[in-house]
């Protein structure tokens, strides 16, 4: 599952969530601090994880 941040446009906090791409295009995500919904996508790093070693 990817990792998706988010600011809050209530509150303007940062915050990471592990969503589905379903989850995230159907926007079920809100705030941890306030519970508002109003929430912006930040672009951050990208990190791949897989299960075969190298």
């Amino acid at each position: 599952m990817p990792n998706y941040e988010f600011q809050c446009q209530n509150c303007r906090k940062k915050y990471s969530l592990h969503l589905s791409v379903k989850e995230r295009e159907a926007r079920k995500y809100k705030c941890p601090k306030c519970g508002s919904k109003k929430s912006q996508p930040v672009f951050g790093g990208f990190f791949a994880k897989t299960s075969k070693k190298s």
